[in-house]
């Protein structure tokens, strides 16, 4: 029987534009879905690279004005691959227009953007879903299964770290990362939103947080053509501009059901490319994964005899696995594109199944809420309850 064709908008052609437009371009093949999507249009703020992501991805048309995306009668999805100051806009819009919302993360700049995001996406009953990709790679969602399974026992402890190094040299331009106004934090926003999705996937709702904040570099020189995340472009200016966020963040957590938990993101690792890794420990075992070997997953069991105990790597590639199945046999890894792939066939699910997908924009209120947290503690110096951020 021949799918049924859905028809998706992409705003923003830059690192996650990529990522998302091979999943688009490849899910129906490797999952069972009820749609094939269509990638119909496709927009960015630089007309000259849109038109060159458009040829290269095979993306339909491509236009100037994303609202014109919003306004079509033939988009079903709008994918938000935008900068993070774009998409609340975006997603209001798009929610009313009565699109499904597909996001990245983080949600917004600010709580307030989030909510507003949130409250449009419920009342249109749209399906929205915000894109903390690190949920659907095997290993996490198996270590949810030995949580919910009750392995672990009563968690004490969570750790995530997440570590990048690709700001080091100061002469790094000052792109939109490095604005609060447009990114709404450093790190703290870019790389600890995942983590503390993670934490809230894994182990619950953090009830308060007490944080440091530093900023190593404080002026950078403003940004020429194609610079990017990751990638410093060329015609870098002699002129420079403030940096106003954080380079790296710390936070102690303390959790609803009495977890203690730490957080520690930068992009001052040197060495470090994209280290993201968790460590749960409970009274009955213990979890530990690492972005770095993201097919791995080490467990531990105190249940077993004395003799018996210590750390052992479960390989989360067979068919019983999460997702393992689709892709190849057992042993045979797979990769971060993969985890797109994982989110696009669980949102088009959504969509058939008119089910709810997490995480969602309500969990994106709830993690910028944490953020926000995080900085007012850092500010004031003091331990913040998560519920003074309204």
């Amino acid at each position: 029987m021949a799918k049924k064709k859905i028809n998706i908008g992409l705003i923003g052609t830059g690192f996650m534009g990529r990522a998302h437009s091979l999943a688009w371009l490849n899910v129906s093949r490797v999952f069972d879905t009820d749609f094939d999507p269509v990638l119909k249009v496709c927009f960015s703020r630089n007309p000259d690279l849109t038109r060159e992501f458009t040829e290269k991805w095979g993306w339909e048309t491509v236009t100037d004005d994303w609202r014109t995306i919003i306004e079509r009668d033939d988009i079903d999805v709008i994918d938000i691959s935008a900068p993070t100051f774009m998409h609340s806009e975006i997603a209001v819009a798009a929610a009313e227009a009565g699109k499904h919302i597909f996001c990245e993360k983080p949600a917004a700049v600010t709580y307030a953007q989030a909510k507003a995001m949130a409250e449009a996406a419920e009342k249109a009953g749209v399906v929205h879903y915000l894109n903390h990709n690190y949920r659907r790679v095997p290993a996490v969602t198996y270590a949810k299964h030995l949580i919910d399974d009750g392995r672990i026992g009563d968690i004490f402890h969570w750790r995530g770290t997440y570590l990048q190094d690709w700001v080091v040299d100061p002469n790094f331009p000052l792109t939109w990362h490095f604005k609060k106004e447009l990114a709404g934090g450093g790190p703290l926003y870019d790389l600890n939103s995942h983590s503390v999705d993670l934490a809230r996937y894994l182990v619950g709702e953090i009830d308060a947080v007490t944080a440091v904040q530093k900023t190593f570099v404080t002026e950078r020189p403003l940004p020429g053509k194609r610079a990017a995340t990751f990638t410093s472009g060329d015609e870098v200016s002699e002129e420079k501009g403030p940096v106003d966020i954080d380079d790296a963040s710390f936070i102690i957590a303390e959790f609803e059901r009495g977890t203690l938990g730490s957080f520690n993101s930068t992009r001052f690792a040197t060495g470090r490319k994209n280290c993201n890794e968790l460590e749960i420990y409970g009274n009955k075992g213990s979890l530990r994964w690492n972005f770095e070997r993201m097919n791995e997953l080490e467990f531990f069991d105190a249940t077993r005899p004395a003799a018996e105990q210590g750390f052992k790597t479960i390989s989360v590639t067979t068919g019983n696995h999460p997702y393992a199945g689709n892709w190849w046999g057992p042993g045979h890894i797979i990769g971060y594109e993969n985890t797109f792939f994982h989110a696009a066939v669980d949102f088009l699910n959504a969509i058939s199944d008119g089910g709810v997908l997490t995480p969602n924009l309500n969990d994106g209120v709830a993690c910028i809420r944490v953020l926000e947290a995080a900085i007012k503690s850092s500010e004031e110096k003091r331990r913040v309850a998560v519920a003074e951020i309204k």
